[in-house]
Parts: C-alpha cells; sequence; structure tokens
C-alpha cells in the first residue's frame, strides 16, 4: 500500500553541474566541532527529510515488488476496512507510476477524459510536484508526454504533446481519476480509463532498439532505525547521487557535506568521532522536534478550520522552505498544488471544544451563495474520520462522504444547505446526513479544482456548530 497523506512546475532549462568527488569518496570530518556538526546535522536532515520519507515509499512501492515504468491502480475507493493509510480520500481511485530514467525517458498515454476530473501529478526525489497533465492544466482530451531524467540530451519526439524533464533519475507519478460511486456505471467506467493509461520506453515509442538496462541492485534497504540515526546521510548520499544538485542549492550541499554528506559519498558513522557522532544525533533530533511542531507554518484557523496554506508545490514556489517542506511531507506526503485541491480541516467547534458525537450532535450551515467554489468538472466533499485514528466509521447508510455529488441532497429554496454531523439519523432524514462515530471526529473538505478567488484568501467553510 501507498501512503497518501505521508506521501515542480517544469523545471529550468539550463542546470548547473556539481562538481563534486565522484562516486564512491568522501568529505573528510576531522575538521568539523562538534558544535558545528550539530547545527550541520539539523539542517540537512530537515532538508532531507520528505527524500527519506519519499524513499521509504519507493521501496516498498517499487524497489520490493520490482515495479518501475509500470502503472498500478487501486480499483475501489477507500474506506473504513482500509487501515494502512490515514485520513484517505473517498472521491477519487488512484494508479501509481513509479519511473527510472537512467537507460531514456518515459512515454506515458491518457485517453480523452471530458466527463471528470483527473490530474496525472510529477514528483521529483526532492518531492517537488514538477509537472501535471490532467482536467486543470492539458484539459479533457487525449493526451501523450514524455518524461526525461536530469541526463538526457534530447528534446520533445514528434507525437508527444507535452515534455518534462526531472531533475531526479527516479520520480513518481501519481494519478487520481474521481469517481462517483452513486452514478450506476461509474465505477466500471473509471476502471475501464486505468486500463487505457500506457507508459512505455521512448525507444519503443519511436520503434527503436532499446538502450542497455541499468543495473537494479544499487538501492540501500530502508530501515526507518536508521533513518533517525546519523545512518540518515547513507540514504540521503545514495538519492544526491541519483539527482543533479539544483545550483540554488549547490553552497548548501557543499555546507554538508563537513559531516559526509555528498552525492554517493562514503559514509560509516562508526568512523566518526564518539563527540561528532552524538552532535549529528543531537542535530537530528532537534530537527525531529522541529519538523513535528511546525504546525503553525502548514495552516491557519477559521471558523474553527485549519486552512492548510501553500506546503506543496514546485520548485519555484517551494524554494528554500525547507521546514515547511518537511512538515508537509510529515502531515501529507506527495499531496498537490493548492489550485489542484484545497482541505480545509475540523476538529473543534468555535468555541475550542473538541467535537464528539456521543454527547452532541453538530451542523454545517451554508448559506446561500457560501458553498466552497469549484471550477467545471471539479467537485467538493466532506469526509468523516473518527479520532484519534483518523478513520473512516462504519455506518448504517454505508456512507463516509458527502458533497455535491450526492444523490438526493436537500437545499434549501434560497441554495442554502445544511449537513448534519451525528451518530444516530437525523428527524430531517439521510439525505443531507454524514454518520458520525459514536465518540470524537474530525471532518476533512476536499476541494477539487477550486476557483482562483477561494485561494487568496483562503476559503473558510461555515464553522462546525453544536445543536441545541
Amino acid at each position: 500500500m501507498f501512503s497518501l497523506k505521508k506521501v515542480l512546475r517544469e523545471l529550468p532549462l539550463f542546470f548547473l553541474v556539481f562538481i563534486i568527488p565522484m562516486s564512491g569518496c568522501s568529505s573528510s570530518t576531522n575538521s568539523v566541532t562538534p558544535d558545528e556538526a550539530r547545527a550541520i546535522a539539523e539542517e540537512a536532515y530537515i532538508f532531507a527529510f520528505p527524500m527519506l520519507e519519499n524513499y521509504r515509499a519507493m521501496q516498498a512501492q517499487a524497489i520490493l515488488p520490482k515495479i518501475f515504468n509500470r502503472f498500478r491502480h487501486t480499483t475501489k475507493l477507500s474506506g473504513p476496512d482500509d487501515t494502512d493509510v490515514v485520513r484517505e480520500n473517498n472521491d477519487t481511485l488512484y494508479s501509481v507510476l513509479w519511473l527510472d530514467l537512467r537507460a531514456e525517458p518515459v512515454v506515458v498515454s491518457v485517453p480523452p477524459i471530458t466527463d471528470r476530473y483527473y490530474t496525472f501529478q510529477l514528483l521529483d526525489l526532492y518531492t517537488h510536484n514538477f509537472g501535471y497533465v490532467g482536467t486543470r492544466v492539458t484539459g479533457t482530451g487525449a493526451r501523450t508526454f514524455v518524461v526525461a531524467g536530469p541526463h538526457w540530451e534530447g528534446e520533445k519526439p514528434d507525437g508527444a504533446d507535452d515534455f518534462f524533464r526531472s531533475e531526479s533519475e527516479f520520480l513518481l507519478c501519481l494519478v487520481r481519476t474521481g469517481v462517483n460511486i452513486d452514478l450506476p456505471g461509474d465505477y466500471e467506467k473509471v476502471l475501464g480509463l486505468q486500463k487505457q493509461y500506457a507508459a512505455k520506453p521512448l525507444s519503443s515509442f519511436l520503434g527503436l532498439p532499446a538502450p542497455e538496462p541499468f543495473p537494479m541492485d544499487i538501492f540501500p534497504p530502508f530501515d526507518q532505525e536508521t533513518a533517525d540515526s546519523p545512518g540518515f546521510i547513507t540514504y540521503f548520499n545514495f538519492l544526491l547521487g541519483r539527482l543533479e544538485i539544483h545550483p540554488s542549492e549547490k553552497d548548501l550541499i557543499e555546507k554538508f557535506g563537513r559531516i559526509g554528506i555528498g552525492p554517493d559519498f562514503h559514509f560509516d558513522e562508526n568512523e566518526l568521532s564518539p563527540a561528532v557522532r552524538w552532535a549529528i544525533q543531537e542535530g537530528i533530533d532537534s530537527a525531529r522536534e522541529q519538523i513535528w511542531g511546525c504546525d503553525n507554518l502548514l495552516g491557519e484557523t477559521k471558523n474553527s478550520w485549519i486552512l492548510s496554506k501553500r506546503i506543496f508545490g514546485s520548485r519555484e514556489q517551494m524554494q528554500g522552505k525547507y521546514l515547511i517542506r518537511a512538515g508537509a511531507a510529515r502531515v501529507g506526503l506527495y499531496g498537490v498544488d493548492l489550485e489542484e485541491a484545497y482541505y480545509p480541516s475540523s476538529k473543534f467547534t468555535p468555541d475550542g471544544m473538541t467535537l464528539n458525537a456521543r454527547e452532541n450532535n453538530y451542523v454545517i450551515d451554508f448559506p446561500a451563495g457560501s458553498l466552497p467554489p469549484v471550477k467545471e468538472l471539479g467537485f467538493w466533499s466532506i469526509t468523516m474520520y473518527s479520532m484519534p485514528d483518523q478513520r473512516m466509521v462504519h455506518n448504517p447508510i454505508n456512507r463516509y462522504s458527502i458533497g455535491d455529488r450526492t444523490p438526493g441532497l436537500r437545499y434549501g429554496e434560497d441554495g442554502s444547505l445544511k449537513i448534519y454531523l451525528r451518530k444516530d439519523v437525523p428527524e430531517e432524514g439521510t439525505e443531507n446526513w454524514l454518520p458520525a462515530p459514536d465518540g470524537p471526529f474530525s471532518v476533512t473538505m476536499r476541494m477539487y479544482l477550486p476557483e482562483d478567488g477561494a485561494l487568496d484568501p483562503l476559503y473558510a467553510p461555515p464553522p462546525v456548530m453544536k445543536v441545541e
């Protein structure tokens, strides 16, 4: 299973080659003091954290099962029996394509998708969103796009609509395809679309001989305990060797080299002095404390909703925002840009009381003209989660989310809307009922393709109010 809760536009045309010692070399740590090592390790771990989380996912999804350059699809929407991942959506089916671009680019083809929201999101090893194909960016027609690695010297081939160049040799293409489970036959239609998603090597696309494959025995096995220790440098060095160092970060990576960090550098923490090794661990511990304590950087609170700021995006959008990127990877690895989808969440009433359906009933009252604003083919939903486990909730009507696609939803004569959050059937009926657990809960609104005006300022839904 891949985690979507822990889980760049096109890159600049020119890259500056980062000239440092080649594969297998190491940088001396003899001259670094413990205080310097502590400070460098803290900064380096914050920088590396999204990359480590991404590598952990890549090992589970692509390296161990040996699935590169092939699609893997989910075939059912997430529900209460899916417990591997917290706060999953109940709106889209996912397709996963991990790409190995060392030998040559890969060509991806998409059929026409005219009746629903979809997006192909491209993420490099840094976890920057460096490209999109889908409803928002490329429209509803059939699309063929090429993804090339940093060392490929060619241009967009004939027959391709789009060309993306990644800063890294390995990357993730994550696909979301909207499903309306209440529309007869829609599930089967999306499964049919998934079968038409295709990926092939550029040589096959052009009818040319394939280049020699690269070895697949290069990946260090991921271990979380190692990743939380000075051993994280081993993973970091491996990943740095699989990408281009951006010119803006050349000096930063050179500074990290004082504790043995660099592309494919040899690193063995046993070769460090005890004082330096201990200082690096202290720096890691401090970095993790900052990553777990930076929620104020990730969002703002209004109407008892936490409104997510721009915490995912391209290199240009996220340049230098290393702590925000790390915090975002902790709470929602592989998040999309705000323009693609916007996710406010709530777990309190306006007076700061925890939402608890064992003790109270609640309502979200949308006045006329205040419904979540989304673009054509976009939609919105509100999903219910029990707390503290953050899972969807079994209920008698098998409804885990509610939104503008919910059939039979009752609006006021003026266009207003009330959503009832409670554990028992409301006296108003089930049409506007989002069943809650018998205890604490939280809700997340998802706005796919939000209107521009919903992002500046950030749209705040009406507060979740206790029914007296």
